[in-house]
């Protein structure tokens, strides 16, 4: 007798992430997760305005695949890659040709497609021991086996890594890759000093050991006093680096890109199966940054700034000392300390009744389950989508909760 319905989980692939929960537009009222862009700072007009001078240029090549139009390729858009091999040049030191930079579907693309060219199950990667939640998870998904090296208000601790590196040579175990956020970090918000990135390379080489440098805030620097990323000290192809345009526009573009030498960006072209990313978010990308982009990176680090000191501003007037707060030079996050015995976890729901959402400390831990590493007494806030009157409403109703779960006086 035929199966009126037939249940697909008896037929998934192993080693699958836990099922999403169905999408939902019940946000709450005052969310601070997530990297989400400040839609009163977007540049509407200025889209608008790019993508009718876009379309009108190039329009016509959408007819065909991106390798079969007249400035597309498998790497991407020809006028995107020439803005940034520009736009590196200039504010990262990053000296390279078109022939050297992929063009991929945000960020995070870029990223997957690093992992799937170098891991296999059992491999051994290096990370801070706070770090970007969307890599750590991919990490544990393809069963690696991460490594945490400490970090201070300067960036990932080069006397424990170097340890480390030391450490597991002396096992027979060499990593893959070195994955650092030296600018801007995600969640703390530190950045690596000049000494530290050498210091960092000269370890790099010294054990053979790639660097997988992730630069997705380096534009939101508040007072464009750059240091250079880690690429730009290389010559001997040891850092790969990624970067992304969902920081410095919006998250909607969904358009990152990746620095790679040929040897690698030929396994990941073979592994891009998705027959190039969409031109036309590239087409319009590129005309807009190519004639608005320090005009737009001003305002827009200009608002979140504001942003930044409100929030900062309305977590002391509702905390007062039970947080520690260090100030970062930019991006879209605080990373709020709380009293040690607090775990942010466990006031998190009591905090949704109120219409606030934040991310506790252990969603960027290296190692979530030991509560010595894991930052559960800490949790990042995301200043860049709320209003400033949001801000101030929504770290108002935060403390409530806080104050409800008896964890702060």
């Amino acid at each position: 007798m035929p199966t009126e319905n037939i249940d697909y989980s008896d037929l998934f692939a192993k080693n699958l992430p836990d099922p999403s929960a169905k999408p939902s537009t019940d946000l709450p009222e005052y969310n601070f997760t997530y990297g989400h862009g400040s839609p009163d700072l977007l540049p509407i007009e200025g889209f608008i305005e790019s993508a009718t001078r876009a379309l009108r240029n190039d329009g016509r090549t959408l007819a065909v695949y991106p390798e079969h139009q007249a400035n597309g390729s498998l790497l991407g858009y020809l006028p995107l890659r020439e803005f940034l091999v520009q736009k590196l040049a200039q504010h990262r030191g990053i000296r390279i040709t078109t022939d050297e930079v992929i063009v991929t579907s945000g960020s995070q693309q870029g990223i997957l497609l690093v992992m799937d060219s170098l891991l296999e199950p059992g491999d051994t990667v290096i990370t801070e021991l706070l770090s970007y939640a969307g890599t750590l998870g991919n990490l544990r998904r393809r069963n690696i086996n991460i490594v945490g090296v400490p970090l201070d208000e300067g960036g990932m601790r080069m006397d424990h890594l170097d340890a480390t590196l030391s450490n597991l040579q002396k096992k027979g175990v060499k990593p893959k890759f070195i994955y650092t956020i030296p600018t801007l970090h995600n969640p703390t918000g530190t950045t690596m000093g000049m000494d530290r990135r050498r210091e960092m390379l000269r370890l790099s080489k010294q054990y053979g050991v790639p660097i997988f440098e992730d630069e997705c805030y380096a534009d939101l620097v508040f007072e464009k006093k750059y240091e250079n990323a880690i690429r730009s000290l290389d010559e001997s192809n040891f850092v790969l680096h990624v970067g992304s345009f969902s920081k410095s526009l919006a998250p909607g573009v969904r358009l990152g890109y990746v620095v790679a030498p040929w040897q690698l960006m030929a396994q990941m072209l073979a592994l891009k199966t998705d027959i190039g990313t969409a031109t036309i978010g590239q087409m319009v990308v590129a005309d807009f940054f190519q004639n608005n982009f320090e005009n737009h990176m001003d305002h827009l680090r200009s608002g979140l700034k504001r942003k930044r000191d409100s929030m900062v501003a309305a977590l002391g007037e509702h905390f007062g000392p039970s947080v520690e707060i260090q100030i970062p030079r930019g991006g879209m996050f605080l990373w709020v300390k709380f009293p040690e015995n607090v775990d942010t976890r466990q006031v998190l729901p009591v905090a949704r009744q109120y219409g606030v959402a934040y991310n506790p400390g252990p969603d960027w831990a290296a190692y979530p389950d030991d509560d010595s590493h894991n930052a559960k007494n800490y949790a990042r806030l995301c200043y860049a989508l709320p209003t400033e009157k949001q801000i101030w409403e929504g770290i108002e109703l935060m403390a409530k909760a806080f104050h409800q779960e008896s964890v702060i006086p």
